[in-house]
């Protein structure tokens, strides 16, 4: 329903404006430049979704892969203490860790479309154990808002746009997305872990949250280190020696178990046609109407709105081009994509602002989507604090965004 809106305003507001724009300033080609932006943009939608075949097909099959090679059950096992109290409700051997575990896996790898079916899987599995069916319980709520704030290691989908988009170093926002949504998962936690009364001072929270914290504090301090000249070339260096080191990983462990990993991959990879094919019409509904709205001129008013009242304040403006990203983000994914995209089409995938309306995208999730999608699934209508909750996360994000894509790309 939100998308609806946002699509249906997008017309709108380009058709008020192109009005305005013919009326007060004589532009008689501004329609002809609106409707050559439906063509163009549909076009530039369908080869992205073309380019994504491969690429989703081959990690849904890996994700098999690493399921049946029992790379999902080590994971729930290291994980399992640290789950046990953020889940109090959960009993601990309970068969959601598993469907758990698969779609933080899938996020992590920046998987959207395979994390959505586990996701929901383990959201119906979770409604088991609710004592009232209507509400949100406070262990669907938890997980819901670690979802939204999108934890991701490896933003696959990302650098396959960038790819598509030209960027000559399409894995160079690995780190810096991975910074941010640490940030923006570690703030989600906090705040329901506050609301839920759950403490983060028990000796196990600490011990996994201190050494995660350490970790990526330790990454921020060697970049920071760095001259600027070598940041991007390290960056690159460690996300494709972690992508190989995974694809590796999950064939070894499947040869071990004695999987067939070759049938196992088939089966996982069979998905990822059908996956574009949904994509496909979504993409080209979300770009035309995009495409429309900057042709008629809207966009460049919001950002010049936001820009004044930024450069008020006497501070950077190179960000804000980016922000219409990080402001479609919590509403639609489908849009903010569309918003990257459409960023890196004008200023180019190797700009700032193309590299910072990538970050954006890849470091959360659709919030009001998530939200909509989970708890509409298992017939919850009263979601208590999980929307104030996963827009904190949303906003934490923004901020370090911004701050991080000046310590990498500034």
């Amino acid at each position: 329903m939100v998308l609806n809106y946002i699509w249906i305003g997008f017309f709108l507001v380009s058709l008020v404006v192109g009005f305005v724009r013919l009326v007060f300033y004589q532009d008689m080609e501004i329609f002809t430049e609106m409707v050559n932006a439906t063509f163009e943009m549909a076009g530039v939608a369908v080869n992205i979704c073309l380019g994504l075949i491969g690429v989703l097909t081959l990690w849904l099959g890996l994700m098999k892969v690493g399921e049946m090679g029992g790379a999902v059950d080590i994971l729930a096992r290291l994980v399992r203490p640290f789950f046990h109290r953020l889940f109090p409700e959960i009993p601990k051997n309970h068969p959601v860790h598993g469907s758990m575990i698969m779609n933080f896996a899938a996020n992590m790898l920046g998987l959207d479309n395979a994390a959505t079916p586990l996701g929901l899987k383990a959201m119906k599995e979770l409604q088991t154990l609710n004592p009232s069916e209507d509400t949100a319980s406070n262990a669907q709520i938890m997980f819901l808002v670690l979802n939204t704030s999108g934890l991701t290691i490896i933003p696959i989908s990302i650098m396959v746009y960038r790819a598509q988009m030209g960027a000559a170093n399409p894995s160079d926002i690995f780190l810096p997305i991975l910074l941010t949504t640490f940030f923006s998962t570690l703030a989600g936690l906090t705040v329901v872990a506050l609301v839920q009364r759950i403490n983060l001072l028990d000796r196990v929270v600490l011990t996994y949250l201190v050494g995660l914290t350490a970790g990526v504090g330790g990454v921020i301090y060697y970049f920071t280190r760095l001259p600027q000249e070598q940041v991007e070339t390290v960056s690159n260096l460690v996300a494709n020696v972690l992508l190989f080191g995974i694809i590796s990983g999950f064939i070894m462990l499947a040869l071990i178990r004695k999987v067939n990993v070759y049938e196992a991959f088939i089966d996982g990879a069979k998905e990822g046609f059908a996956v574009v094919i949904k994509i496909i019409p979504y993409l080209v509904a979300i770009l035309v109407g995009i495409g429309v709205f900057r042709a008629s001129g809207s966009m460049d008013f919001l950002v010049t709105a936001i820009g004044g009242v930024v450069a008020s304040l006497g501070l950077s403006t190179e960000w804000v081009e980016a922000m219409p990203t990080a402001f479609m983000k919590p509403l639609s994914g489908a849009g903010a994509r569309g918003m990257m995209v459409d960023a890196m089409q004008v200023h180019g995938a190797d700009s700032f602002v193309g590299r910072l309306a990538s970050t954006f995208q890849g470091a959360t999730d659709t919030t009001f989507y998530v939200i909509a999608l989970y708890f509409g699934s298992v017939g919850v209508k009263r979601t208590r604090h999980a929307v104030p909750c996963g827009l904190f996360a949303d906003l934490v994000s923004i901020v370090a965004g911004i701050f991080i894509a000046y310590l990498f790309f500034g």
